[in-house]
Order: C-alpha cells, then sequence, then structure tokens
C-alpha cells in the first residue's frame, strides 16, 4: 500500500498545492498537501470583455480616489467601524491569531458516509497528498483502515483565511477532502418552498412512480456518461471564428410531448421503459460506446 501511494505522489511539479499542513486525530499526525480536484481546464471557456469599437481588452485598475491607480503592495485590510472610519490589519496580525492547532487539519470524528447530506457540500474537492516520504506509511494506513471500516472523517481546517468544516473519504488509495456549509449557512427548504400538502387519494399514481423509480434505477451508474456538451459546441464556434468559418446550428431535438395528466404520463413512462428492456435510454458517452460495442 505505501509503494502505491509513492507511486501516486509523482504528480506534475507545475500543480501548485491550496494548502499544507498537519493532519491531526488522537496522538496520529502526518503532514499533508491539499490540491484542487477541480481541473479548470475541463470547465468553462472564459470569454474576456473587448472594446467594441477598438477591439481592446477592458482592464479593471484598483483605483484610490485620491491617488488614482496603485498596486496591490500598497493595499491593506480594513475593517469599517464607522461610516468613513476604518481600522487596518495586516497580513501578520491575522495569522498571529492561529495557533499551529488551529492551523492543521484536525479530525473530530468519524462518521458513516451518509450521515453528511450534500446539503452541507459547498462544491470545493480537494485531494490530500503527503509532504514527505516519511508520512507516505502513517498516510497509507489510516487511508487502509478507512477504506475497510467505510468511515469519512468530519473535521475542522483554516483554509483561505476562514475556519472551514471538512468530509475527509478514502478515494482509490487516497484522501479526498470536501469542504462543508456551516448549519446556520443553509436555508431552510420550508423557507424556501413552503410547506407543500402530501398527495391525497392518489396510492395507484404513487405505486406507478415507484414502478418508474425502481426499473429507472442502477446499481452500475456510470457518471462519465454525462460530458458537457454546450463546451464542446462553443469550441467548434470558437475555431470556426479563428478560421473564418460559418457554423451551422445544431439540429433541433425531437421535444417530449406534454400531458396533462399524470396517470397517463406515468404509465407511458413505464410502457417506453418496458420496450428498452427495463432501461432508461443511454445518453452521452456511454449511448456512444454501446453504438461502438
Amino acid at each position: 500500500m505505501v509503494q502505491q501511494v509513492r507511486k501516486s505522489s509523482s504528480r506534475s511539479t507545475t500543480q501548485r498545492a491550496s494548502w499544507r499542513g498537519q493532519m491531526t486525530f488522537g496522538l496520529v499526525a502526518f503532514s499533508v498537501e491539499a490540491f484542487n480536484a477541480f481541473d479548470k481546464g475541463r470547465s468553462d471557456i472564459h470569454f474576456h470583455q473587448l472594446h467594441r469599437e477598438c477591439h481592446r481588452r477592458i482592464r479593471y485598475a484598483k483605483m484610490c480616489p485620491i491617488h488614482g491607480e496603485i498596486s496591490s503592495e500598497e493595499i491593506v485590510s480594513g475593517y469599517e467601524f464607522r461610516k468613513g472610519k476604518y481600522v487596518e490589519i495586516e497580513p501578520g496580525e491575522l495569522n498571529e491569531l492561529r495557533t499551529e492547532n488551529d492551523r492543521a487539519l484536525r479530525i473530530d470524528a468519524f462518521v458513516a458516509p451518509s450521515a453528511v447530506d450534500p446539503l452541507y457540500f459547498d462544491g470545493r474537492m480537494y485531494y490530500l497528498v503527503p509532504v514527505e516520504a516519511h508520512a507516505q506509511e502513517a498516510y497509507a494506513v489510516i487511508v487502509e483502515a478507512m477504506a475497510a471500516r467505510e468511515r469519512y472523517g468530519v473535521g475542522h481546517i483554516i483554509f483561505s483565511g476562514k475556519d472551514q468544516i471538512v468530509l475527509v473519504r478514502p478515494l482509490d488509495g487516497v484522501l479526498h477532502m470536501a469542504m462543508l456549509n456551516y448549519e446556520a449557512e443553509i436555508r431552510s427548504p420550508r423557507k424556501v418552498a413552503g410547506t407543500i400538502p402530501k398527495p391525497t387519494g392518489a396510492r395507484k399514481q404513487i405505486k406507478l412512480a415507484e414502478t418508474l423509480i425502481e426499473n429507472w434505477s442502477q446499481d452500475d451508474f456510470d457518471f462519465g456518461q454525462y460530458e458537457d456538451k454546450y463546451r464542446e459546441m462553443l469550441k467548434k464556434l470558437i475555431e470556426a471564428k479563428v478560421h473564418g468559418r460559418a457554423v451551422a446550428a445544431p439540429a433541433e431535438e425531437a421535444k417530449p410531448v406534454k400531458t396533462l395528466n399524470l396517470m397517463e404520463a406515468l404509465k407511458k413512462s413505464v410502457d417506453s421503459l418496458a420496450k428498452h428492456n427495463g432501461k432508461p435510454k443511454a445518453r452521452g458517452k456511454a449511448a456512444s460506446r454501446r453504438r461502438s460495442a
């Protein structure tokens, strides 16, 4: 297992760690680095703002109302305690508020994988990698033990200057860290949707819906079947415009026939699944793979 971690830790030297520190629980401690699991290069295509008249890029300057444009080195953080009155805080003063224990990734408890509702995930994901060679054995042992006991760690970390709750789990021999929202930061569903009355006199519809859900279920679900089609079309549009070519608009897909009768819609959905051998229609990459097989 240690050998496996050593292999996986040979990463690109251009990749920069987002955080480095001690991971601790009880008296166990070892150094880790956090690397963003999100690959920006495979995400959205970003556009710059241009001046329509001269086609030059729009720049945003940091302006002082008295001295005009200033550099980042001249900027300090300030808290407005009264209208127009600020107290200035230096970065060093903020660092002095934290002890070494505060700066560590501290695991407070191990929980079942289902213990934390997806509602609490804030979307930021990182891989934790051992820093020094002597940290690899402790790291590998913890990964193996968490996987064997099917437990995730809930803990605390200072990240980007903020106190964060995290969920740490084993994933393919590596520790994966997900940032969590605080309870106080989550809106209650009742505050957003109000109280939605439960269906009455709809036993048949509920049974049909259960049948549809059961038939639509997949134990071997492949998340890789989803792909960003719009991003691919956008890349083709950009490439065509760079080379002065026209791009044909994509053909409209057939829209599903709408029905106002819930029972009729459920029956047609169940019948449609029966025609496809009880499996939902394949889409995206999965559909392409099956056609080429």
